[in-house]
């Protein structure tokens, strides 16, 4: 079985340092990848910190991991040894769900396997991206373009789907008006998304500062949120609005700014449920709603889609043992936008 070294929070709330594991011999349907990159996502530090209940460790994080294919079964047909190869946030699913069946393995009836902190089918633990290498089965193995730099790529596969995903279901398209609320890791992906499919984008944050990084990345208009004139200004205006944010904020004066028909959707879990004022949806016929990151399908698409318009995260790079210290300034939102580790510095 493949020797892997990684770095591993051993308990909860531990920091992360050296770990030694195995991964699977590859199977004939498996690629084995040598990881070059993995994004640091800040579910990673959620999950170290057991704040989504009761978790497995040793943990390895990681599902934002982009490196080369080393090694294919005997049956896999769409990788070859030298490929660029991505892992995003599953390795397996149920794959004979209605929901698996439509591409959407991330409402699989009976839960994803996730890439790290979860178990297989043969009961034994998943270890992510902060390591030399993984070993995944062909279907949830993504093509990544040598046209893009991979590192920034990296942070595609969890912050670039899980905001690509919400815009194309609820169709955002050229000409509507499109709220970003946030602009952190998710919420600079949602901006250059939206920017790109020609919608005129307003980026909603609580700091004036980033006003001028929000124009950078796309937006056409800032608004504080703190700013109640500011906000009266766009009530009932928007076709759609995403939210990005997990801290808590008051998501009805959002709402609000969303014309008759038009939709919001949630993508941060905020650490106590929000108070919703229902007449905000009965009287304007609006939708709330969410979204889990994005199917494998969807996923690729999204990949070839920034591929195609030269789209990345923007990142900064890290040596893996500055992990902790990483994980302390993502608690002061001090990154734009994305830390990707850079795996070649790994050592025992």
């Amino acid at each position: 079985m493949p020797a892997s070294l990684g770095y591993a929070a051993l308990s909860p709330k531990a920091p992360l340092g050296p770990f030694r594991f195995e991964r699977r011999e590859p199977g004939p349907h498996d690629v084995q990848i040598e990881i070059h990159y993995c994004g640091v996502c800040h579910s990673d530090l959620h999950q170290v910190n057991e704040e989504w209940g009761t978790a497995t460790f040793p943990m390895v994080p990681g599902h934002e991991i982009v490196g080369r294919v080393v090694k294919v079964g005997a049956h896999v047909k769409g990788f070859k040894p030298g490929d660029l190869a991505g892992v995003g946030c599953m390795v397996d699913s149920c794959r004979s769900c209605p929901s698996c069946g439509e591409g959407l393995e991330q409402y699989c009836d009976k839960g994803f396997v996730g890439t790290y902190g979860s178990k297989q089918k043969d009961g034994t633990p998943t270890y992510g991206g902060y390591s030399n290498n993984i070993v995944v089965d062909e279907a949830f193995t993504l093509r990544i373009s040598p046209k893009l730099n991979p590192a920034a790529v990296a942070p595609l596969l969890c912050a670039g789907i899980t905001t690509w995903s919400p815009l194309r279901h609820w169709k955002v398209s050229k000409g509507q008006k499109i709220g970003i609320v946030g602009l952190g890791g998710l919420g600079h992906m949602g901006v250059k998304f939206a920017h790109s499919f020609g919608a005129r984008v307003v980026l909603f944050t609580t700091s004036q500062a980033k006003a001028e990084d929000a124009r950078r990345l796309g937006a056409d208009e800032v608004v504080v949120s703190r700013n109640k004139d500011e906000m009266k200004k766009h009530a009932r205006s928007f076709d759609f609005i995403l939210d990005t944010v997990s801290a808590p904020h008051d998501i009805n004066a959002l709402l609000g700014l969303v014309k008759r028909d038009g939709a919001m959707t949630l993508l941060g879990v905020p650490p106590a449920d929000p108070s919703l004022k229902v007449g905000n949806l009965i009287f304007a016929r609006r939708q709330l709603g969410g979204s889990l990151i994005g199917g494998i399908r969807e996923t690729q698409e999204m990949l070839d889609y920034c591929a195609e318009h030269g789209i990345v995260s923007d990142i900064e790079m890290i040596p893996m043992h500055k992990i902790n210290e990483a994980y302390e300034r993502m608690l002061k939102s001090d990154v734009k936008y994305r830390f990707v580790i850079d795996l070649a510095t790994l050592k025992p």
